[in-house]
């Protein structure tokens, strides 16, 4: 699906239209021949019905929420990689916030900007923790309190407060456009972080005259055990991922910090500019990304349900359908979908599948295809064994052709619009 490389030098081009009479293992004639011996698997029934997501594996860097995000993904016929980037430092244990709690408590904020739900109930819960809740409630009822989004503005109210104010459009960029236009100069503004500072937010109030105090409500460090996080970096590296969800900043920096610890940085940055979808559920987790000159994809509504109704058009959308001997072929991630069914195909199968669609109709030679073969060695006979497998998965052994003595093509039909379906 991702595949975009060259063809070897030693691939022999054998335009789809001028093979109306090729040459199969079988003898020559009209079209691809009766198969026989182990490659003429029986044509299986009808796969289940394919979801969007079915062939696909996505990886997730959620530290909270994973299984949630996990499940939702998974439902929709996603294999999930998890691996979370980063651990969140508990509340009660972190004297930094105890001590800005007091802070504020003893010289109040003009100005509250609460960014997420989960951190300002912390925040409270921490404060009732150390016996300063009701102090800290009584200072927040005096003080400006602006939310970023609904579930911020729910807990808000929760704790019996009320918000002076909340953006329609969820963005810290909104919020920060109506500090700076009621003015900023000489007021205290207390901002509640996102594990970090948010970047630009905190300079802009400063270049307009504020006095910033940031609330570090979670503070995120890297994962106890940073297995998880190598096995997600290879698999990039392999291209064994088709996506990987970011739902933090912190995370996203995180990953791409343990990729420059282990010194393969740039090949990681490489593999989510092109063949890894790198999807983030707002613009501020897609900063660290974009720094790096990484396009990111973000869903209109900054929530998990949306980031995966982006992935569930934006994935299957990269496939493009190819007519193969009368049937449709979809190759997604590590399956392909033949007339709407999916094939499970191991990644023998696919490694060749793929060589074979890069440019779909044309020859494929022997060499060629054992060279894409993961681990395969000299022998050419493992290509042999490993197209049986692959034409067997399919269910449908004539949408691969063997031409004699020269290697195997995809039987793309040959009035179909190549162009149109990636044929060159």
């Amino acid at each position: 699906m991702h595949e975009q490389q060259q063809e070897h030098d030693e691939r022999e081009p054998v335009p789809p239209a001028a093979e109306s009479a090729p040459e199969t293992e079988t003898g020559p004639g009209p079209g691809p021949g009766p198969e026989s011996g182990p490659e003429a698997a029986a044509e299986p029934p009808d796969g289940e019905p394919v979801r969007p997501l079915d062939g696909f594996t996505v990886g997730v860097t959620a530290a909270r929420r994973a299984e949630e995000l996990g499940a939702l993904l998974e439902r929709r016929g996603a294999q999930v990689m998890h691996a979370p980037a980063l651990r969140i430092v508990p509340l009660p244990d972190d004297t930094e916030l105890l001590a800005v709690t007091r802070d504020l408590i003893d010289r109040a904020p003009d100005v509250v900007v609460a960014t997420t739900a989960i951190g300002f109930r912390g925040w409270v819960e921490a404060a009732e923790g150390w016996g300063l809740g009701e102090a800290l409630l009584d200072r927040l009822t005096g003080v400006e309190l602006l939310a970023r989004g609904p579930k911020v503005r729910g807990a808000i109210r929760a704790a019996g407060l009320t918000e002076k104010w909340s953006p329609a459009s969820e963005s810290m960029g909104e919020v920060l456009d109506r500090l700076l236009e009621e003015g900023v100069a000489g007021r205290r503004v207390a901002l509640q972080l996102h594990g970090e500072p948010l970047p630009g937010f905190v300079e802009a109030l400063r270049a307009g005259g504020a006095e910033v105090v940031g609330v570090p409500v979670y503070r995120w460090m890297p994962p106890e055990d940073i297995g998880p996080v190598d096995r997600l970096l290879d698999a990039v590296l392999s291209r064994a991922l088709d996506a990987v969800t970011f739902t933090s900043a912190p995370a996203a920096a995180s990953l791409l910090r343990r990729a420059g610890e282990r010194g393969i940085r740039e090949e990681v940055l490489a593999a989510l500019r092109r063949e890894v979808l790198p999807v983030c559920v707002g613009p501020v987790t897609a900063l660290p990304l974009q720094a790096e000159d990484v396009p990111t994809l973000q869903p209109e509504r900054f929530r998990l349900g949306p980031l995966v109704q982006l992935l569930c058009r934006e994935l299957p959308g990269r496939v493009k359908p190819l007519p193969v001997a009368g049937r449709w072929l979809e190759i997604r991630g590590h399956a392909v979908v033949v007339d709407g069914a999916l094939r499970p195909v191991p990644p023998a199968g696919m490694a060749l599948l793929r060589a074979l669609a890069r440019r779909p109709g044309w020859v494929v030679s022997r060499a060629d295809l054992l060279r894409a073969l993961p681990g395969a060695g000299r022998d050419e006979h493992a290509v042999e064994t490993a197209m049986a497998r692959l034409r067997g998965a399919l269910g449908a052994p004539k949408l691969i052709q063997t031409v004699v003595k020269r290697g195997y093509r995809l039987s793309l039909d040959p009035h179909a619009d190549t162009d149109k379906y990636g044929g060159e």
